[in-house]
């Protein structure tokens, strides 16, 4: 009998997950297991005859179910990045048992009592500041899901976050398989037209890896992106922009309109239930923004500045679509195709000029070295370690001194088993236990243009940016340097989370920073100064039809949620009504966003959305920091590093970004970084 490799501490070298080892079969007995040991562990702090003490209670409620977790994180990571049917329907299976579980905890008196008894002390104990978030946190977390409610209450809560754990991984698996199941074949070669060489090879490999003559193109983000910024033909543009635009939007069996409706309502009642006027309400309790209120002037003021310049914008794009092609009305199939054609003429500046100085192991080879500079990091690639797909790469990251930082892993193209899109997560956080510093195990997950036979992979500057992006987390991550892994690396509160990885996204645009790593892949040639400056100079093109498309998320979110949502019947209208004052472009009365927006029905975005903005803010006045001092400046690095990277969620976030800036934010960095005023 195979002995089920998940039920014990992992024998690999650094202690990383054995993919290699693991069957599907394994995950669901080893849940239940893990279940049952962290519940045994939850039982000996309850029933310790000891007074309560930070220490045997805090503490140890910290440190519990450390297992569960690790087999939590590499299950639903896989679920993310290497799916198939049978790790979906487990998911179906375990995600009930792990909402009843964390209950278990929340609703359960008697370890309520003994954190109570401890939170009433908390001002003659002497607690650390970690120690004092991580008593705060853990009296929170069951003040604030139901430890006080009477018991049918209870019972009620049990069974909404059982619902809801069950619906949002539906809607996930429904738009995975809306996402894989188009396909476009174009059999004329005529319909190539504008499409650049790279696209064409790579839509003829597709075809061919399914058996199918001509050019295969799919709603995956390499495939969709250059044929809606690149084909001359409108029609087929269409076709490609509404099948994206109607991801279970069909009323048909992957329909989400339905869970969107469920999921809504069902956190609003949880919600009320536990005291809070909206979802929104209990959610914003535990960010920076705190309220609703605060989120929606935040929205509101940033709309009132933006919105002219979006409408000035978009008035000189019809204009220029007309001039050079009599369109009429300019359609949402017309946005990137003549943005991209207005942005050549007016910075003689294209993607496909870029891409063969953005090669993905040079920007790899560019964010390392970055790191390096910045924080003292060096990746070795290694391949002792297991991999849950051929494609991911490992690295063992050190510092100068040698010793080991962090395990990272990296998944960069896209495959039928991995949803949209691009993110960070860990296999395992980091942690200080029995004087030894644990370290994490991060990843981050990509889907980049694939090599084909003729080229490499050569990323699209948006793609650059992306890789900054999710490597900014990922830096969150490996310097984590706190005691208790629920305070460690990126736990901290969602309006601060994108700062990391947001800040990193500017190194892009500097000469300084684009002169390690942007040679072309066939000369060697560095990037050119002049190349430098058109990325420069077009930094803020259409940045307030941009804002303004991202405002538009954040108040659709906070319109499924900010409100009560049970008097909300039809998905469609309501939408349209929270896009009203963002809109520019017509309706498309095929397409729907909310049964596809996957960040706030399925990921940790709800209420959250705003948050990409807010975090703007902060990156935009932290790196005017950087450029004071010079983009690599180690003092500032190192203030950055010590004070943000490292200390996760141990204090309030505008308490530890003002040790390193040494003021609040100011809103007008992001707003001269984004033109929308003037130096």
């Amino acid at each position: 009998m195979n002995q089920n490799i998940l039920t014990k501490p992992f024998v690999t070298k650094y202690n990383t997950a054995p993919f290699s080892k693991i069957r599907n079969d394994d995950f669901l007995p080893a849940f239940k297991q893990a279940i049952q040991d962290a519940k045994a562990e939850i039982d000996t702090i309850v029933n310790n005859t000891e007074a309560p003490s930070f220490e045997n209670t805090i503490e140890a409620l910290d440190f519990s179910g450390e297992q569960l977790d690790r087999i939590s994180s590499i299950f639903f990571n896989l679920n993310s990045a290497e799916t198939n049917e049978d790790i979906q329907k487990i998911a179906q299976e375990v995600s009930p048992l792990l909402s009843e579980f964390s209950n278990d905890i929340a609703l359960n008196k008697e370890l309520f009592k003994r954190v109570k008894a401890v939170y009433k002390q908390k001002d003659s104990l002497d607690l650390t500041v970690e120690q004092q978030t991580l008593l705060d946190n853990k009296y929170k977390s069951f003040s604030r899901n139901g430890a006080n409610l009477p018991e049918d209450k209870k019972l009620k809560l049990r069974d909404i976050d059982k619902k809801l754990s069950q619906l949002k991984l539906k809607f996930g698996e429904n738009v995975l398989a809306e996402t894989n199941k188009f396909e476009m074949l174009i059999t004329n070669e005529d319909d190539l037209s504008g499409l650049p060489e790279g696209t064409i090879e790579a839509a003829k490999q597709l075809a061919e890896s399914k058996d199918k003559e001509g050019w295969l193109f799919t709603l995956d983000y390499p495939s969709y992106i250059p044929f809606m910024t690149y084909a001359d033909n409108r029609e087929l543009r269409k076709k490609l922009a509404i099948a994206a635009g109607k991801k279970g939007f069909h009323n048909d069996a992957l329909d989400n309109q339905a869970h969107v409706l469920d999921i809504a309502k069902l956190r609003f009642e949880r919600a009320q239930l536990l005291g809070y006027k909206t979802h929104a309400h209990f959610v914003l309790e535990e960010r920076m923004a705190k309220t609703p209120e605060k989120v929606s002037s935040f929205l509101n003021e940033l709309l009132e500045k933006a919105k002219p310049a979006a409408q000035k914008e978009f008035e000189n794009l019809q204009k220029f679509a007309k001039e050079i092609d009599g369109i009429e009305e300019l359609e949402k199939w017309d946005s990137a195709y003549y943005s991209e054609k207005l942005k050549q003429k007016l910075f003689d500046l294209d993607d496909e000029k870029l891409k063969p100085y953005f090669k993905l192991e040079n920007v790899i080879n560019g964010v390392f070295t970055v790191a390096q500079k910045l924080y003292g990091l060096h990746f070795e690639e290694i391949t002792s370690i297991d991999k849950y797909h051929q494609d991911v790469l490992t690295y063992k990251v050190v510092d100068n001194q040698g010793d080991l930082v962090s395990i990272f892993y990296a998944d960069f193209f896209p495959r039928a088993g991995k949803r949209n899109g691009a993110w960070m997560t860990s296999f395992k956080p980091q942690y200080v236990k029995n004087g030894d510093n644990s370290r994490p195990h991060i990843s981050i997950v990509c889907n980049f243009t694939k090599p084909t036979k003729s080229k490499p992979s050569l990323l699209t500057f948006n793609e650059v940016t992306t890789l900054f992006h999710e490597f900014g987390h990922a830096l969150h991550g490996m310097l984590a340097n706190t005691t208790y892994p629920s305070l460690s690396g990126t736990s901290v509160f969602w309006d601060f989370v994108e700062l990391p990885s947001q800040v990193l996204e500017n190194w892009c645009y500097e000469k300084e920073a684009l002169e390690l790593f942007a040679t072309h892949y066939e000369t060697g040639d560095v990037i050119p100064m002049e190349l430098i400056e058109k990325i420069k100079n077009s930094a803020t093109f259409h940045e307030g039809m941009q804002t303004l498309r991202q405002l538009s998320f954040g108040l659709l979110d906070m319109s499924w949620h900010g409100v009560d949502p049970t008097i909300i019947t039809n998905v469609k209208a309501h939408e349209v009504e929270a896009f009203k004052n963002t809109k520019l472009y017509p309706d498309v009365a095929e397409n729907c966003m909310s049964t596809s927006f996957s960040h706030i029905f399925q990921g940790g975005y709800s209420s959250g959305y705003y948050s990409y903005k807010w975090a703007e803010v902060l990156d935009a006045d932290a790196f005017e920091y950087f450029k004071e001092a010079g983009i690599f400046n180690k003092e500032v690095a190192t203030k950055f590093k010590d004070n943000v990277l490292s200390q996760g969620g141990t204090e309030d976030p505008m308490i530890l970004y003002k040790r390193f800036r040494g003021k609040e934010p100011q809103p007008e960095a992001l707003l001269r970084r984004a033109g929308l005023i003037k130096n």
